[in-house]
């Protein structure tokens, strides 16, 4: 697993493990700030929905390589794709977090597991049954 913080802002991004049986690795992004989402009462915060995606990704499809990152929409943004994203949120285009694999959303606010596993297994995961 590889974990790479950049200096002064908060900007996760993980490679997940496992192998891709010659299929390209999916990038799953979570965009989305300390603050909890207004509208979404008793949703975990961004960084949690962050790490309790990884956890459950990693629990359901074991062995099955995915990029995942975290982007901090009120840190500083390196690239224009990024800031385009953390300005649509800002501007209540998405609610955050806001959760993209291979650029497509899958979620956003109160953020659940099947629709982020139905797009992963599209292409191509498969689930360990004994979870």
């Amino acid at each position: 697993m590889i974990i790479m913080l950049a200096t002064e802002k908060i900007q996760y991004s993980i490679t997940g493990r496992g192998n891709t049986m010659g299929q390209m690795k999916p990038m799953i992004e979570i965009y989305g700030t300390a603050v909890i989402c207004a509208s979404c009462v008793n949703a975990p915060s961004s960084k949690d929905t962050y790490e309790w995606l990884q956890a459950a990704i990693d629990r359901k499809y074991p062995n099955q390589a995915y990029d995942i990152r975290y982007v901090d929409i009120e840190g500083p943004i390196e690239n224009e794709r990024d800031q385009d994203y953390a300005t649509r949120i800002q501007d209540d285009e998405f609610f955050y977090p806001l959760v993209l694999i291979n650029n497509e959303v899958v979620g956003e606010g109160y953020v659940q597991l099947k629709p982020v596993f139905s797009a992963l297994e599209k292409m191509g995961f498969t689930p360990d049954e004994t979870v």
